[in-house]
């Protein structure tokens, strides 16, 4: 979760310093936020899980 954040950050400063552009940025960042919600949904039904047991 900690890395994914990361990159997102980093992706903003790319596209802040104009290193990428729009779509480029859009694609990308697009993808890592999917990724992002992902990550918190194994998280939650992983603690889930762990405080059923």
């Amino acid at each position: 979760m900690k890395e994914c954040n990361e990159t997102l950050f980093w992706l903003r400063l790319l596209r802040n310093v104009n290193d990428i552009d729009e779509k480029q940025f859009q694609s990308i960042f697009n993808d890592g936020e999917e990724i992002k919600r992902m990550l918190i949904s194994i998280i939650k039904t992983k603690r889930n899980n762990m405080n059923k047991s």
